[in-house]
């Protein structure tokens, strides 16, 4: 299966990892898929069930899917607690690890906040000391890649704008292993006008500018139930939000974006609402 820019949808694995999500995917058309392989609200690092692991990992090997996993939406490596920094690192290298076992290409996680704006400075510091040595390790151990994924805006991120990366990048020396994930409802609550035509590419081509062409490596494609720059996350259906359908078929042409897979987080029941998505994503892709 040779595709470019392959879509598919964050995908459940509630009641056994390969049990769960390669019948769920199956059932969406996903070409790609992502999972949690902890709580998205929770600290608890589970180990994971061995043969479950093997079972994903030959499942998506026979189906040619390439997997993601989101780490918990907890992590904060800005945060001005140092609990919370230390949790954050450990979630993450507990998803990398993970994602070793069940054959996963790379762990999203997001951007962060300072919290205050007293510890912004310091919060990149955080970076540079608590991220790059898991980096490091990472690339040495031969684990999957870590993306980062721009935030909403609001709450003093350190990384809404896509040219805020610029400076999230330089923080851990521009390291190879830390690749972008772009997410367009993000993308729209912190202001880019993702809408008026021209948008999506002005977009797409800032983050080439502020990150470096071949850094973007997954897109996460939702709509929005609010105002562009209202730095709120409320995902929406494709084509029945604010953002709308021709957005998304500008980004399909944008260079940037060959060879990236795209996952949907859309609200769903089931897998009925990413297989209509995800169809329509296609149409988009494919027309």
């Amino acid at each position: 299966m040779l595709l470019d820019r392959r879509i598919g949808s964050h995908t459940k694995t509630s009641g056994g990892l390969a049990k769960a999500a390669l019948p769920y995917a199956d059932a969406a058309g996903s070409e790609t898929l992502q999972v949690y392989v902890s709580n998205s609200r929770g600290w608890a690092l589970p180990a994971g069930d061995p043969k479950q692991d093997t079972l994903f990992r030959d499942g998506i090997g026979e189906r040619e899917l390439p997997a993601y996993i989101h780490a918990s939406l907890l992590v904060n490596l800005g945060s001005p607690t140092g609990l919370t920094v230390e949790r954050s690192i450990a979630t993450l290298e507990h998803a990398l690890r993970r994602g070793k076992a069940i054959g996963a290409t790379a762990v999203v996680y997001h951007a962060g906040s300072s919290v205050d704006e007293a510890h912004a400075e310091k919060a990149m510091h955080q970076l540079h000391e608590q991220l790059l040595p898991l980096l490091e390790t990472a690339a040495a151990e031969g684990l999957p890649r870590l993306l980062v994924e721009p935030s909403a805006g609001g709450g003093r991120s350190l990384a809404s704008k896509v040219q805020d990366l610029e400076a999230y990048l330089a923080a851990v020396e521009g390291h190879p292993w830390l690749g972008v994930c772009f997410d367009t409802c993000h993308a729209w609550a912190a202001g880019h006008d993702l809408a008026t035509p021209g948008g999506m590419t002005e977009t797409l081509d800032a983050l080439v500018a502020a990150a470096g062409a071949g850094r973007l490596q997954l897109i996460h494609a939702n709509d929005s139930k609010d105002a562009c720059g209202s730095t709120r996350d409320r995902h929406e259906t494709i084509g029945k939000g604010t953002i709308g359908t021709a957005p998304f078929a500008e980004l399909f042409r944008h260079p940037a974006t060959a060879g990236v897979p795209v996952i949907v987080e859309t609200p769903t029941v089931e897998h009925e609402g990413h297989a209509a998505d995800i169809a329509l994503l296609k149409g988009l892709r494919d027309g």
